[in-house]
């Protein structure tokens, strides 16, 4: 929602499909969508028909995503940066994310947005990735506010998914490098063409 790296993410996963003499598609990019890092290295290690550790496969694409930031810096997705600093003036905000906490804090050092946010948590961190509920409830729990205050931004079918499933309101902005999947706007409470068009008071 901050950055714009799922493109880095899909040729991070290419070069290594490459690498290992295997082709990475679309199809292969849709069914990693949402999942936490142990669901898509297992994934991948299947599709892929691989015969090494799914840890291993795993630490290459992280480091391979931890890399272009480095290299490049933060992706920005134009007026998110602004966006958060006008909410987190007024609002507790935390990110809840898909990603492996190192490419999230690569994420957010780089953006210059680690101080705002009060909670981070990756579906590494509890037993199912999106589209369970689990990383939201997490979310919430360590916020201390009740699911059903939590208004919550996300760019995925998946995501919209994991969000409704914990009752927390929801919406959607869809990526213009990787457009959500079918049923995402349907499902969603709002959809916003940007990050920066949010007022979160306009839900009270």
């Amino acid at each position: 929602m901050l950055v714009d790296s799922e493109i880095w993410w899909d040729e991070v996963r290419q070069a290594f499909a490459a690498k290992h003499g295997r082709t990475w598609d679309q199809a292969d990019r849709a069914a990693v969508m949402g999942a936490n890092s142990r669901a898509w290295a297992r994934i991948m290690r299947e599709r892929l028909d691989l015969d090494m550790p799914e840890a291993e496969i795993e630490r290459a694409i992280v480091d391979g995503v931890v890399a272009r930031y480095r290299a490049e810096g933060a992706p920005l997705i134009d007026g998110a940066v602004e966006a958060v600093r006008r909410i987190a003036a007024t609002l507790p905000v935390a990110v809840a994310s898909s990603a492996h906490r190192a490419v999230i804090d690569a994420a957010l050092e780089t953006t210059g947005l680690a101080d705002l946010f009060e909670v981070v948590v990756s579906s590494d961190e509890v037993e199912h990735g999106k589209p369970a509920p689990d990383v939201y409830l997490e979310t919430a729990r360590r916020l201390g506010r009740a699911p059903v205050s939590c208004l919550v931004v996300e760019d995925s079918l998946n995501g919209v998914k994991a969000a409704k499933a914990a009752g927390m309101t929801v919406v959607l902005v869809p990526n213009v490098s990787v457009p959500p999947a079918p049923g995402a706007t349907e499902l969603a409470d709002l959809v916003l063409p940007r990050l920066a068009d949010l007022d979160p008071g306009a839900f009270a």
